[in-house]
């Protein structure tokens, strides 16, 4: 007999315009979907530079669309500097499109940005819309700062356009932890589609362990993309040249999109703390964290799952501009005793970040201050999607698309 999900396809959309965060939660979740579904396909569309460095599990796929880069002002730019952003956007939006309309998708489940960067998936929403596919829009359990993501929003009804598309609307974390549109006027018909699925919890894969994995403990310093992220390893660097009894070993991590001569310059200076080793990457963090006695890091999303599915100390330095996701993110952790916050201008500071260094290791774990902390996003994403393509095949005419 056949079972309800054989042949069902999902398309994912990830914009990927700083950092790694779009495309390694969608990656999570289009393989733990394929992991519990034998019969599921899922396809990424990503503007990730490196969406090709990744491993992908059987039945899982990428399209790469032309990369845009988010500048530290928050403006975008083609990543060639002989296309313009517009022309690059076009492209996009057209490629996507295309996808779409061969892939034949009975889900499309679209990261973060609802209408796409530059609403470049409107008219793919509009047309997948017409044809009956579950439209869903998954959401980081913080946004941004509620002024900031109001006021950016409102400029093009993006609330408005939220409530007639999308089915429904998924949030990565806990309603305890943190609403994402809080502050927001956010109509009832919106709040009702809304469902808390709880964080992605991660996994180490064994059989696939990671070339940098260390034998001994380690404190691990990740900035992510590593794209913004020298002045946090700046000042772990400083913090070991200024206390010479910090003898915890620190393996630091630059990350791919972190410059060329930051990059340089951290390999070179690392060279002379004999407690540090600096890599530039490696694509399976989840290793490098399981293996490390405490996580120091800027707390962007799957940094923080990644430190809570391993119930690991961490210390967090947020960024906190141009958004105030993680600051947002850090201070709510830090409420809760989760982890330790300290702000950049602390940070900075090289005695105050070597004593948080030394204390980390002997900090409690997470899972101490949340007994009981349950990770979920995962197991509920699968079922609701095993819901939806179960209803669907029981009932023909509800169907997206003919097979």
């Amino acid at each position: 007999m056949k079972h309800p999900l054989d042949n069902a396809r999902i398309l994912m959309y990830s914009h990927d315009t700083f950092g790694l965060g779009h495309l390694r939660r969608c990656r999570t979740i289009a393989h733990a979907l394929v992991q519990e579904y034998s019969g599921l396909m899922v396809l990424i569309v990503s503007g990730s530079q490196i969406a090709g460095a990744f491993d992908y599990r059987a039945r899982v796929d990428f399209v790469k669309i032309p990369s845009v880069i988010k500048l530290r002002n928050g403006e975008y730019s083609s990543l060639s500097e002989h296309i313009d952003v517009h022309d690059t956007i076009k492209m996009r939006r057209s490629i996507i499109r295309h996808t779409a309309e061969s892939f034949a998708p009975d889900i499309f489940i679209v990261d973060k940005e609802p209408m796409g960067l530059r609403g470049e998936i409107e008219e793919t929403l509009a047309y997948l819309k017409s044809k009956g596919t579950t439209l869903i829009l998954g959401l980081r359990e913080v946004m941004d700062a509620p002024r900031l993501l109001d006021a950016e929003w409102k400029r093009n009804d993006v609330m408005g356009k939220i409530d007639r598309t999308y089915d429904h609307i998924w949030v990565y974390g806990p309603p305890d932890f943190y609403d994402p549109l809080t502050g927001l006027d956010v109509p009832q018909s919106v709040r009702d589609r809304m469902e808390f699925v709880g964080f992605l919890q991660r996994r180490s894969a064994q059989e696939k362990l990671s070339d940098q994995r260390r034998d001994s403990d380690y404190l691990l310093v990740t900035t992510g993309g590593g794209g913004d992220g020298a002045d946090l390893i700046d000042n772990v660097m400083n913090a070991y040249l200024h206390d010479p009894s910090l003898t915890q070993k620190a393996l630091v991590v630059l990350g791919p999109y972190m410059p060329a001569d930051q990059r340089t310059e951290f390999l070179r200076k690392g060279q002379a703390i004999p407690q540090i080793e600096v890599i530039e990457f490696d694509t399976r963090m989840e290793e490098l964290i399981a293996g490390s006695a405490g996580v120091v890091a800027m707390g962007g999303y799957n940094t923080y799952c990644e430190i809570l599915s391993f119930d690991k100390p961490a210390l967090i330095v947020p960024r906190t501009t141009p958004r105030e996701e993680q600051l947002l993110r850090a201070t709510r952790a830090a409420e809760l005793g989760m982890i330790e916050m300290l702000l950049p201008e602390e940070a900075a500071i090289p005695a105050r970040m070597a004593a948080a260094l030394r204390a980390l290791p002997q900090r409690p774990h997470p899972s101490d201050a949340v007994p009981g902390l349950q990770l979920e996003g995962l197991t509920n994403i699968a079922r609701l999607v095993g819901e939806d393509l179960t209803a669907r095949a029981e009932n023909p005419g509800t169907l997206r698309f003919a097979k």
